[in-house]
């Protein structure tokens, strides 16, 4: 078994962003979390947190349907740079320049939007990260997203793939799982390789 080739810190993503070594940026929302968003409407005004945003396009749709309490983290400063120069309107308090892993849960969120993070952490921190999604959201908060449903083998590097199954045993001590099944909707490169998650903190 090959081991991750590099420690994954705030230094190693910014050179991938500055190599253009950025696959997994879309260009904008992918379908299925679009869809997902549309389905939420911003009335009750839901306090959101979009852990390892990358350049924030799902942050900048729902900021621009109405949501005003939607915060991003990621230690990659070009990353919340991106958002911010593209949303000038987002709020700038909103912009967390942190370790996901440090985040406090005071106050708690309603729903952690989950795209290309998981996939981008070295595998040995995905029990962490289900506890720690856990600990930020309230009880009956929402985990709701993607994640890659295919192993890429050899990898050394983001992206990490993985099975419904290895996600499951992360996940079933704090969530109640609403639905844990292939999208149906994924980009193109990606249809057959993903997963939509929507799970209730217990």
């Amino acid at each position: 078994m090959k081991t991750v080739s590099s420690a994954l810190d705030a230094a190693y993503w910014r050179q991938r962003y500055a190599t253009g070594r950025d696959g997994w940026d879309a260009g904008a929302p992918t379908p299925p979390l679009r869809a997902y968003f549309d389905q939420l409407g911003p009335a009750a005004q839901p306090r959101i947190l979009i852990p390892g945003v990358g350049r924030g396009y799902e942050a900048e749709y729902l900021h621009r349907a109405g949501f005003r309490q939607v915060f991003v983290a990621d230690f990659a400063p070009e990353a919340l740079g991106a958002l911010a120069a593209r949303v000038p309107d987002f709020p700038a308090a909103h912009l967390l320049p942190a370790d996901f892993f440090g985040l406090s849960n005071d106050p708690p969120y309603d729903l952690i939007v989950e795209q290309t993070f998981f996939c981008a952490l070295a595998p040995a921190q995905r029990p962490a990260y289900a506890r720690q999604c856990a600990r930020l959201l309230r009880p009956g908060g929402t985990l709701a997203g993607l994640l890659f449903d295919t192993a890429f083998a050899g990898a050394t590097e983001p992206p990490f793939g993985g099975t419904a199954a290895e996600y499951r045993a992360y996940f079933a001590p704090y969530f109640t799982f609403q639905h844990f099944a292939p999208a149906t909707n994924s980009l193109r490169p990606r249809q057959g390789k993903e997963l939509f998650i929507c799970l209730k903190k217990n």
